[in-house]
């Protein structure tokens, strides 16, 4: 298996992601779900970081520091930076930002790497749905130092257009900011697991494609 085939079943196994009929915030009802909440354990973190690593490795993605956006992305930036060294030999920084700017102690808006003018950034995320986080972090970064973003990092790619326009979530941040977004895989990656009996879910396949059909970009 590929690691991204390897990866999708780590999602079914852990029930990360789950088949059935599922409303989402949107509305929408779609057939499956991605609950990234599901991941508790030691094991689980040090194999989510692994696949975090391959995808910034597997792109080439060149950077000096990782950032994860509070809550989720710090264990997630975390995990990465150790699966860089222990994998790959690639000693990355990390830091994430706090919810309030800290006015004593050591002060400063991120625990971690102090950002400097230059630097280049990954930031680190689970999944993208509006691009909310990333909406979040980006003034924050940008208030603490002229870094330059070279992607970000997410597990999946819905690959689902929003309710405003034809693009996807994916698709807008980098109309808006120009920030290149990095998935480990795809709705379509997810699709061709069922089909070559990687995952079982056979009988959702018809519901998976009719909703890429419906709401799928490319």
């Amino acid at each position: 298996m590929t690691y991204k085939q390897q990866f999708i079943k780590f999602m079914v196994d852990n029930g990360v992601l789950k088949f059935g009929e599922f409303t989402l915030k949107s509305g929408r009802k779609a057939p499956y779900f991605i609950n990234t909440g599901n991941y508790k354990s030691g094991a689980q973190l040090g194999k989510l970081g692994e696949y975090y690593a391959q995808c910034i490795v597997d792109n080439g993605i060149k950077a000096d520091t990782l950032v994860g956006p509070a809550y989720k992305g710090i264990p997630l930036a975390v995990t990465t930076a150790v699966s860089l060294y222990g994998k790959h030999g690639i000693d990355m920084d990390y830091c994430f930002d706090r919810k309030e700017v800290k006015d004593h102690g050591e002060g400063g808006l991120f625990v971690g790497k102090q950002l400097k003018d230059g630097e280049r950034v990954i930031i680190i995320e689970d999944v993208m749905t509006s691009g909310k986080a990333l909406r979040e972090i980006l003034p924050k970064l940008k208030a603490s130092a002229d870094v330059e973003i070279a992607g970000m990092v997410i597990s999946v790619d819905r690959m689902e257009r929003g309710l405003e326009s034809g693009l996807s979530a994916v698709q807008e941040v980098y109309k808006e900011f120009g920030v290149k977004v990095y998935s480990i895989v795809t709705m379509s990656d997810i699709i061709g697991a069922i089909e070559d009996g990687i995952i079982e879910g056979r009988e959702y396949l018809p519901q998976m494609l009719e909703y890429r059909k419906t709401y799928g970009v490319e």
